[in-house]
């Protein structure tokens, strides 16, 4: 009787161990797929913007005016961008378009902040695309991607 209860002590604490170890390695490489899956979606909205740029420059063309709605860009109109990114909302980013006297902005800033994405992006008719870490909407001031805070403030 006292040699069954040893081996069941001993495979208890072999289970317990073995959890332990797993959750402490879940510990170490969860925080890293988080932090892939939201530079992917980050990518992913700079991508977007990329397509909405190369849609903006088809619509003018033959339109002579720039879109004034992602609805203008998608299926059941132009059908230059697909339909979720017609909606606004692709890939854990908000997308929105508004025109201006001499072209266009759009914007980009992650449905929840922190989970789908810390950063939020502006771009415009010029094509080049400001970043800002952090909740508040990226601005002109802010730098283009790949341009660092202190080459921006050198220009």
């Amino acid at each position: 009787m006292l040699r069954a209860i040893r081996i069941v002590l001993f495979c208890a604490t072999s289970i317990l161990a073995t959890a332990i170890a797993i959750l402490m390695t879940l510990a170490v490489i969860l925080p890293g797929v988080a932090h892939d899956a939201r530079f992917s979606r980050e990518t992913a909205a700079v991508k977007a913007i990329a397509m909405i740029h190369t849609a903006q420059v088809r619509y003018y063309a033959g339109n002579g005016r720039f879109a004034g709605s992602m609805q203008e860009l998608g299926p059941s109109e132009a059908n230059l961008i697909g339909r979720d990114l017609a909606k606004g909302e692709m890939n854990g980013y908000r997308f929105t378009l508004q025109t201006a006297p001499a072209g266009y902005t759009i914007r980009a800033v992650p449905t929840q902040f922190g989970v789908t994405g810390t950063r939020t992006y502006l771009s415009d008719e010029d094509m080049g695309i400001h970043m800002h870490i952090g909740p508040e909407p990226a601005t002109a001031d802010d730098p283009l991607l790949g341009e660092t805070a202190r080459q921006k403030e050198a220009k």
